[in-house]
């Protein structure tokens, strides 16, 4: 006769950090988390140096966000055919790549508004791809019984995050400036990426062939069209953040221009317009 699990062993099943490898990536992504906030903020603060027009500067925000939305649909179908583990890897080291040379090429004083823009635009894309795939895994880290959780809990690394990174980020601009704030960003998904290389994935069994990119958009299109609960959540996330993004693309701008919080102000140091190497050295 089978003998119902133990109250201690069912109680530990129900929590999701009780899963080593969820755990371990939940706590990645969180510092990683952190360096994306912390790259927006020095993204942004460097391109009030690099250009004074407010067109360019709530253009960092558009390269951060367009990926997302342009990319989503094609992210989550291409997670649900080719290997998540893998299609994870590459899109961390993507962005690992694009934030180093962000930070190198900020750091030799090479950064011009537009280099700025095409790099927070990649690192934007490797997020795109990675967003859809982490969150189709958190079933494969967790029982059943832990999964609301386990979401409720990336729900809340994404609050901390959004927390800290903004504030750490403000103080590492102060004392060393946005290379140095870039680099960090770096270094953040140095740990997302060790624990995906020590995750040992187990393939799912497939009965099917693999479905065609194209049929998995249109199949993921068809089922928004019709799922009422999710169309209110797409409804009302739009109209937050079409009119948040106004707010967070030009707060750089306002903050040095009308509010006359420069450099000198953060850090004795008050870079000339237009010059890309006092930028990058302030």
């Amino acid at each position: 006769m089978t003998q119902p699990p133990a109250p201690a062993a069912t109680a530990a099943s129900e929590r999701p950090l009780a899963s080593p490898m969820f755990r371990a990536l939940w706590i990645a992504t969180i510092v990683s988390n952190i360096g994306t906030w912390m790259h927006d903020v020095g993204a942004g603060w460097l391109m009030t140096s690099l250009s004074p027009d407010p067109l360019m500067v709530a253009l960092v925000q558009a390269a951060t966000t367009f990926p997302m939305f342009a990319l989503a649909l094609p992210a989550g179908a291409l997670a649900d055919i080719v290997d998540r583990r893998h299609l994870l890897i590459g899109a961390q080291l993507f962005g690992l790549v694009g934030a180093a040379g962000l930070a190198a090429i900020t750091l030799s004083g090479f950064t011009t508004a537009w280099v700025l823009l095409v790099f927070t635009a990649l690192i934007a894309v490797g997020a795109a791809f990675s967003a859809p795939a982490f969150q189709a895994i958190v079933p494969e880290l967790v029982g059943k019984q832990a999964l609301q959780q386990a979401v409720a809990l990336n729900s809340l690394g994404v609050n901390i995050a959004r927390a800290i990174g903004p504030a750490l980020g403000g103080v590492i601009i102060a004392a060393s400036g946005p290379a140095a704030v870039f680099a960090v960003n770096a270094l953040s998904v140095v740990g997302v990426i060790i624990v995906l290389f020590r995750w040992h994935r187990a393939a799912p069994d497939r009965h099917l062939p693999a479905e065609h990119m194209v049929g998995a958009m249109r199949a993921g299109l068809r089922y928004a069209m019709r799922a009422p609960e999710l169309q209110v959540v797409l409804i009302r996330s739009v109209g937050f953040f079409v009119f948040a993004s106004g707010l967070w693309a030009l707060l750089p701008i306002i903050a040095r221009r009308d509010l006359g919080l420069g450099r000198r102000a953060m850090a004795g140091c008050s870079p000339s317009w237009g010059s890309a190497r006092s930028a990058a050295q302030c």
